[in-house]
C-alpha cells in the first residue's frame, strides 16, 4: 500500500532541517502539548536593524507530519523580514510539502502559529506592536486560550483549569485549579508563564495552584 506521505515530506521527517533549540533567542513560542499529542516549540533571532529573520530553530514532539511542518515552516520564515514572515499560512506549508494528509493538515497549522506567536512576542519585548493596549485580564485570557489542558486535550480557560486572573502594577497573578504536586502542574505554570511574560507592559507572572496565596 501506498504511504500517504510526499516524498518530500518524507525527506522533511527523516532529515528535518533547523533543529534544535537558540540558547539566546530573541523570542520563543510553544504550540500543542505532548501530553495530548502533538507540540512545536519554535526559537527566532531577528536582525534587529533589518528585522530579518536571521536564524530559526524548531523541537518538536509528534508524528512525521509534525517534524516535517516543523522543518519547512523554518526553511519558509528564514531570511524574511518578520512582517513577511508574519503573512505564512498552513496554505504555504501544506503546498512546499507537496500536500499533507487531510488528518495531518492540523501539523501546519500548530507550525505556523508556532512561529506567528513568537513574532509577536517579539514585538511586545521591543516595542513593535501596533495599536498598542495594557495587558488586562481579558488580554491575558485571550492568550491563555492556547495553553492545552493535557488532562482532557482542551484549553486551560474553557476548561476552567485557570480560576481567577488579576493584573496590577504590572504584575499578572493567575489561580489555577491543581495541587501542587499534581503530575502537570510544574508544566502548565510554565506554559502559562511562557505566555504571559512577553507582554510588552509586564514585569512579573505569579502562578498559584490550590492551597497558595
Amino acid at each position: 500500500m501506498a504511504l500517504p506521505y510526499s516524498d518530500i515530506i518524507i525527506e522533511h521527517f527523516t532529515h528535518p532541517h533547523n533543529v534544535g533549540k537558540i540558547e539566546d533567542a530573541d523570542a520563543k513560542a510553544t504550540e500543542g502539548s505532548p501530553a495530548c499529542g502533538d507540540m512545536v516549540k519554535l526559537y527566532i533571532k531577528v536582525d534587529k536593524e533589518t528585522k530579518t529573520i536571521s536564524d530559526i530553530k524548531f523541537e518538536s514532539y509528534g508524528c512525521a507530519s509534525n517534524i516535517a511542518t516543523g522543518s519547512i515552516i523554518t526553511d519558509l520564515a528564514k531570511g524574511k523580514k518578520i512582517d513577511d514572515a508574519k503573512k505564512l499560512n498552513w496554505k504555504e506549508a501544506d503546498k512546499a510539502l507537496g500536500g499533507l494528509p487531510p488528518v495531518k493538515v492540523h501539523c501546519a497549522v500548530l507550525a505556523v502559529d508556532a512561529l506567528k506567536t513568537a513574532i509577536e512576542n517579539y514585538e511586545h519585548q521591543h516595542g513593535l506592536v501596533k495599536d498598542v493596549k495594557p495587558t488586562d485580564e481579558k488580554v491575558v485570557l485571550k492568550r491563555l486560550s492556547r495553553v492545552i489542558n493535557p488532562i482532557v486535550g482542551l484549553d486551560v480557560v474553557k476548561t476552567k483549569l485557570v480560576r481567577k486572573v488579576s493584573v496590577e502594577n504590572k504584575t499578572v497573578k493567575i489561580w489555577i485549579t491543581l495541587p501542587p504536586d499534581h503530575q502537570f502542574t510544574n508544566n502548565i505554570k510554565g506554559e502559562i508563564a511562557e505566555r504571559i511574560e512577553p507582554l510588552w507592559d509586564v514585569e512579573k507572572v505569579l502562578v498559584f495552584c490550590e492551597g497558595e496565596e
